[in-house]
């Protein structure tokens, strides 16, 4: 664990998950999910900024110039959407924050709503009431694919019943279908786990959890630094067969699914995905 004071206060455009994407109050993660593009850049450990308040001036003196009412669109309705936690899982990291102070600057903000992704079930937000103004994406995938993928993180059955307790404590709860990767077996799982959410998740909330998918990209230098270090679950990451290189916009060297296989496994996913829980409004898919 580093503390340092953070430096950049660059506001990305995102328009996918949420609008913006804010400086980072935590660079790394504690985790050690083996596809993470987080871990191509920081192979252990995490920084945590000592500046948060200079963070939330940056996102601040942002917001200041945008428009007023905001014009509606998948990522919110109403809210400008700024995510906290791209470069770490922030819930995962909250002990290390003043995550207070950060959830009462969009809990009162007139035009932002702060959002996460998470692999994490952290019940100790439970005693707080975001006002709908904290969106919290649970990540999920067959349980089968967690436990090689993405040890130690919480279990999927438990990340889909903390979407209801969660919702109860005045989140807003969206399902982050990522990463989203083809093997053998990945229709009849994904089958099992979207029951298992059309079964877990109250009827009277399904249609406010919506939901964004994301195809596997995976890395060259973190796969070779999966060889090296034996890293379980690489024979599902890499695929050559069925993949193609793309040099990501900041250089990294990519692999992803052929544009014509991924364009099949799309369809068959969102086909299976609307026979079994429609009401799983998807944002967007890729």
């Amino acid at each position: 664990m580093r503390y340092i004071t953070r430096k950049s206060m660059k506001i990305r455009e995102s328009g996918r998950s949420s609008d913006y994407i804010t400086p980072s109050f935590g660079f790394g993660c504690l985790y050690k999910c083996n596809y993470c593009y987080m871990r191509r850049h920081v192979k252990t450990g995490l920084n945590i900024a000592t500046n948060p308040d200079d963070i939330l001036i940056a996102i601040e003196n942002h917001s200041e110039d945008l428009q007023w009412p905001k014009m509606p669109n998948q990522t919110h309705e109403e809210y400008y959407t700024y995510d906290f936690s791209c470069n770490e899982d922030f819930i995962l990291h909250a002990k290390y924050h003043d995550w207070r102070l950060i959830f009462n600057y969009f809990k009162h903000h007139e035009k932002a709503l702060g959002t996460a992704a998470t692999k994490y079930v952290n019940n100790k937000l439970l005693d707080y009431n975001a006002d709908r103004k904290i969106r919290i994406r649970f990540s999920v995938m067959p349980q089968v694919l967690s436990d090689k993928l993405e040890p130690d993180t919480s279990k999927i059955i438990d990340r889909i019943n903390a979407i209801n307790d969660f919702y109860d404590a005045g989140y807003d709860v969206h399902i982050n279908y990522s990463p989203i990767v083809y093997y053998d077996n990945w229709i009849q799982d994904y089958l099992d786990l979207f029951n298992t959410i059309n079964s877990t998740v109250r009827d009277d909330i399904k249609d406010k959890v919506l939901s964004e998918c994301i195809f596997l990209t995976h890395n060259e230098d973190m796969h070779q630094y999966n060889i090296a270090n034996d890293v379980d679950g690489e024979d599902y990451l890499w695929k050559p067969g069925i993949q193609e290189s793309k040099v990501s916009q900041y250089g990294g060297k990519n692999i992803r699914y052929k544009r014509h296989i991924k364009r099949k496994y799309i369809n068959q996913f969102l086909s299976l995905h609307e026979y079994v829980i429609p009401w799983n409004t998807v944002r967007y898919i890729f």
